[in-house]
This record gives C-alpha cells, structure tokens and sequence, in this order.
C-alpha cells in the first residue's frame, strides 16, 4: 500500500499560484498533461497541481506522462503503481534515445537530443489524447542557469518562458515552478517521501555540463548575494511571457 503524500508547504503552493495567476496559465476546462521524469521537481508539481485542483477557481482535468528514454541505471517503471495509487490517468512511453542517438545526433549535446526528442512525445501523446496543456517542472534555478548559458554561449537574453505555445499552435506549454526555488521542491520531495527515481538522468550526471557550471556559479555568487535569484527573476520578468519560445 503506497502512503498518500503529504500535503506540499504553503510556501511553494503560494509561488506556484502566484505564477498561474501572473502568467495567466491554466484555464477554465483545461486538459493538461504534465512530464513526469521521476525527479524531485516533476513528481512535486504533480501533488501541487493535484491540490490546486481541490480549491482552484477554475476546473481543469490533471494527466501525467513519463518517457522512459532506456537509458542504463534509469528504471522509472515503479512510477506506474504509484500513478494508480493516486487514481490518475496516466501514460507511459518508452524509446531508446540513448541508442538512437548515437546515429541520429548531430551537433547537438545529448541533453539537447534526449530533451528535443521527449518533447515531441509529449506533444504527440496531448494530441493523441486530447490535452491541450502540456506543464512541464523547471523552476527558477533552471530558468536563471538557461539565462546565462544564453548570455554567455550565444550572446542573447534568452531563457525558459513560462508560458508559451508551441511553434503550430495548437498547445500551450507551461512552467507552474517558475517563481519556485530547487532547494524548495528537493526538501518536498524528501518529507513527503516521494518516490524519487535516483539519477533521473543518468546520462547528464556522468561528465560536468555547462547547466553544471552555471548552477555552481549561482551558488557561489548566492553566498555573497541572499537575494540574488530575486533580483534575477526581477530581470528575466520580460522573458518570461507567453509567445513562441526559441
């Protein structure tokens, strides 16, 4: 018998409603299908957004989605049992990225292939299914390491947008953790004992990455600067808005 999670903090259920709101992201009659990686992030959006349901002023239907790239020592199948034991409709895809990689990747880092890739699955399973939202759990950390690999690789002021529609048109992507701090949905995570895949990507953890380094860039600058990831949700407030993410 898998224990009902507790309820998540309402620190983070009143950044992640503050977001909705500014961004105007979920809708009256909303179908959203949210990523579920099985990382601390994805399965922490998954109970905010199942207890915002309880209370939202607006209806909205709640289905999950987790793709199973076939990566070696990434094992996300547990995840099913723990859908059902939250009565959720769920959908489970698996494709040997990794493998396909190897002789379809050209230019790009892995992470970019394997992130590219599993967004198209995405798209095609809300279409298949007849949701018209996809939510996917980067927070504020990720949205301010994108900023400046953007700055400094590609000399553009660019980052994740919180709501935006995809290049048809036809759905609309959303990021409900922007407002919301790493530490914040690890700490989740931990209390309300949720079944975290280990290394939910494998592959990302085995050599440094530039997202690597500009996370502990942050962190370092963050000692000097308490207020620092204020000051950059402040500035990247532009960015952020609903439009064609590049």
């Amino acid at each position: 018998m898998i224990a009902k999670p507790a309820k998540p903090p309402k620190s983070l259920l009143r950044l992640v409603g503050r977001a909705i709101a500014d961004f105007d992201m979920i809708r009256e009659g909303d179908r959203i299908l949210l990523g579920v990686s099985g990382g601390k992030d994805s399965l922490s959006l998954l109970q905010i957004l199942r207890h915002l349901q309880t209370y939202a002023p607006v209806h909205f239907e709640l289905g999950v989605l987790s793709v199973d790239p076939q990566i070696p020592g990434f094992d996300p199948r547990h995840l099913k049992d723990y859908y059902d034991s939250l009565d959720l409709s769920w959908h489970y895809e698996q494709q040997p990225i990794m493998e396909q990689a190897k002789s379809h990747m050209d230019g790009d880092s892995f992470c970019a292939y394997c992130a590219r890739m599993k967004r198209g699955i995405m798209y095609r399973l809300c279409r298949e299914q007849g949701y018209n939202v996809l939510a996917l759990a980067q927070h504020l950390d990720d949205l301010a390491e994108s900023l400046l690999m953007s700055m400094f690789h590609a000399g553009q002021l660019r980052t994740m947008k919180a709501h935006y529609r995809n290049d048809a048109g036809d759905l609309r992507i959303i990021r409900p953790l922007a407002y919301c701090r790493e530490r914040q949905t690890a700490d989740y995570a931990i209390k309300a004992e949720l079944p975290v895949v280990p290394d939910s990507c494998p592959a990302c953890f085995s050599m440094p990455t530039r997202r690597a380094r500009m996370k502990a860039l942050l962190a370092e600058q963050e000692i000097d600067n308490p207020h620092l990831f204020a000051s950059l949700l402040r500035a990247m407030r532009p960015l952020l808005r609903e439009g064609a993410e590049p």
